[in-house]
């Protein structure tokens, strides 16, 4: 069987070669790049998928996909059995097979040195659900995949087109063979959501916003842009696009509506915005989603008499506005906990509570709810004796629960959750807005020799090294109201990234502008 699998293996990776000086790691995000240089890593990725599976004796995700990236790239990412990323021990090994030479025998070679650590055999079973978004090379890249699987004895399950939070979500499903979630209606006696147009990045997420659109006509009014019937992937559209120039996209009527969100393209962020009478743009993004989220929770936890029962919390960055944490601190009394960059360490922290809230400012975040919070929501919803309005929040917290898919964020479960929290909240999106203003930030980059010079603690909210770094940042913050400033070093390049907020938009600027020469000096 061993033979079989390796002559296999050499043929694909024949009609697959490896282009000669590619270096690949594989991160947060999978492997990604220009898609014309990616069928090699499939076979890799494929493979790799099939040994975790056999390890977890459960089903494994490998979605194609380059989220919000232009649409002549592509990537994969594998998704573990609850619906979670890939454990980050095993990121080490997708990046070894990524680094191999293109060499059957040195790529059985450590496959065979890695079944053997990992105590799995070619006969094991796998399983591994395969998807992929509407970039023109996502089909031939996951038959790849499919094919490299195969050699290890794998059935596929092979869903085509989803969102990359279809996926997650299915995996999660299919390993504890259970449906989570659903759509019904939460609002009775409210007045249904305004209208709102939706750009949905020329992406898959299109698609699936047709069957909500048809699915809950009664419910709440959408019109759908940017379908992918004529524009291009991500070009002057999407989330992304919205978040990095603060003005709305291509292709969208900005005269007609009340209020306008835009997807990404694989349908994991959102971003909510609208034009006031004056024509200028308002935007709303991942902190203002926490703050939203936390308030109608808390609100319903209050009703329900379940708020000193559980333990509630939202899980920010350093990169959140200090508005937001104060507002959520002070106004909301519901704890802030801040970790390091990067939705792994959100995710994370978030299982601490038992209603953990995390929204990262590119509008990529969910909610997620212990076994413990659901059964007290249930107990309520059947408890005889509860008073009628204790019962019904109770009620529309089991829904909510329903609508979120708390495996990864998701843009329209996410869209779903807002839209029902608006209406139940009586809530208008200027309303939402004024829940609290944000703080003018700034944010610079700074060039140094070696970034490993900058160390950081306190989730990269403080400096370590160098010497008297922090001390000088401390000191030139104290000079400014609200001031607030870190920086931290990137994780690919050797640049540090500055962040600074104060109360003018002036003050943050010439902050940021004092602490990037501080770096400057200390980092010579």
């Amino acid at each position: 069987m061993a033979e079989i699998a390796k002559e296999k293996l050499a043929a694909l990776m024949l009609e697959c070669p490896k282009p000669s000086g590619i270096i690949l790691g594989y991160g947060t995000a999978g492997f990604r790049a220009r898609a014309d240089t990616l069928p090699w890593i499939m076979i890799r990725i494929g493979l790799l998928a099939s040994l975790r599976s056999k390890v977890k004796k459960a089903c494994i995700g490998a979605m194609i996909t380059a989220s919000h990236n232009p649409e002549h790239d592509n990537g994969v990412k594998l998704i573990d059995p609850f619906g979670e990323m890939l454990d980050q021990s095993w990121e080490i090994y997708a990046s070894n097979l990524s680094s191999l030479d293109d060499s059957i025998d040195a790529l059985w070679s450590y496959l065979e040195k890695l079944m053997t650590q990992l105590n799995v055999q070619l006969s094991d079973k796998a399983t591994v659900a395969i998807a992929y978004d509407t970039r023109q090379s996502s089909p031939f890249l996951s038959h790849i995949v499919q094919r490299a699987a195969e050699i290890f004895d794998t059935n596929i399950m092979n869903y085509e087109l989803m969102t990359t939070p279809q996926l997650h979500y299915t995996v999660r499903c299919y390993n504890d063979n259970e449906i989570y979630g659903r759509c019904t209606e939460m609002t009775p006696g409210v007045k249904h959501p305004e209208q709102l147009a939706i750009d949905a990045a020329n992406g898959i997420g299109a698609q699936k916003l047709v069957v909500l659109q048809q699915r809950l006509s009664d419910l709440f009014k959408i019109e759908i842009f940017n379908d992918g019937t004529q524009g291009r992937l991500n070009e002057k559209c999407g989330a992304d696009y919205v978040k990095l120039y603060q003005k709305a996209p291509e292709g969208l009527p900005l005269t007609n509506y009340p209020k306008y969100c835009s997807i990404d393209g694989d349908a994991d962020r959102l971003i909510y915005y609208f034009i006031d009478q004056n024509q200028h743009f308002h935007m709303l993004d991942g902190d203002r989603f926490s703050v939203l989220f936390a308030s109608f929770i808390s609100k319903k936890l209050k009703e329900a008499k379940l708020i000193d029962q559980v333990k509630m919390g939202v899980i920010q960055t350093a990169y959140a506005n200090g508005s937001s944490t104060n507002y959520i601190i002070n106004t909301m009394s519901v704890p802030v906990a801040c970790v390091p960059t990067g939705v792994k360490h959100l995710h994370h922290k978030a299982l601490d509570f038992d209603v953990g809230i995390y929204f990262e400012a590119n509008g990529h975040g969910t909610v997620l709810f212990s076994d413990n919070l659901k059964t007290k929501v249930k107990a309520v919803i059947e408890d005889e004796n509860r008073q009628d309005d204790e019962k019904l929040a109770a009620k529309q917290l089991h829904v909510f629960i329903d609508i979120i898919n708390e495996t990864v964020g998701d843009a329209l479960a996410d869209l779903l959750a807002t839209e029902a929290i608006l209406c139940l909240m009586n809530l208008s999106i200027e309303g939402w807005l004024d829940l609290y203003h944000d703080l003018p930030q700034r944010q610079l980059k700074v060039a140094i020799k070696d970034r490993t010079m900058i160390q950081t603690t306190d989730a990269e909210r403080r400096c370590t090294t160098p010497a008297h770094l922090q001390d000088c940042i401390d000191e030139l913050v104290s000079k400014y109201p609200s001031g607030r400033s870190f920086v931290r070093p990137s994780g690919t390049e050797d640049i540090v990234r500055v962040y600074a907020e104060a109360t003018t938009q002036a003050d943050a600027d010439k902050l940021a502008d004092e602490v990037r020469k501080i770096v400057e000096e200390l980092t010579k």
